[in-house]
């Protein structure tokens, strides 16, 4: 019997089986090759790979996808026509993250759906998707956390940390992100 105390992650084991590890590192060697390597207007090859990969991408050509994306798991990714991922941008899609039409992810923006019952000292794993509503732009350096519904129209401004769900049509930032004012339509 050991008398060390106990630790973060004490115990701690992966919660995904054999096969989808195998597949992970697969995906992240193209991710590494073929998809980063590839020219900067090659969106639809990109978006081709990622649908290969399982994504859910109705349109492969209608999408913006920078090579500089990372991607963890393509099979919990659904971009919808006209959606953009910037460049630098981290999609840590450990739960589904959904962009609808026109959403628009702006560079080095990270987008966690997951996280750990910290709670306990094994530290499992929490997650919880992530959505971002019609034509709503996310800014610059932003992180949306897991379970985070942004809606339709809402632009979330610049360095933003977004760890709870922000209405359609407004105009969010701040850490914590919050409302500030209504967002007219676009002319």
């Amino acid at each position: 019997m050991s008398s060390e105390s106990p630790y973060l992650g004490q115990n701690c084991t992966t919660p995904y089986p054999r096969e989808e590890i195998v597949r992970r590192m697969v995906w992240s060697f193209v991710q590494a090759t073929f998809f980063r390597w590839s020219p900067r207007s090659c969106h639809a090859w990109r978006a081709h790979l990622l649908r290969w990969f399982g994504a859910d991408i109705p349109a492969p050509d209608k999408v913006v996808i920078f090579p500089t994306v990372c991607i963890t798991f393509p099979w919990k990714l659904r971009l919808e026509p006209r959606s953009m991922i910037g460049r630098n941008v981290l999609v840590y899609n450990l739960a589904q993250v959904t962009l609808a039409r026109g959403a628009n992810i702006s560079q080095r923006t990270h987008l966690c759906a997951g996280t750990h019952d910290y709670l306990q000292w094994s530290m499992p794993l929490v997650t919880a998707p992530i959505v971002i509503g019609e034509n709503a732009w996310i800014g610059a350096d932003v992180f949306v956390g897991p379970g985070v519904t942004i809606g339709k129209l809402a632009v979330i401004g610049a360095r933003s940390v977004v760890v709870k769900d922000q209405p359609a049509r407004m105009v969010c930032a701040g850490h914590p992100c919050r409302p500030l004012k209504p967002r007219p339509d676009p002319q």
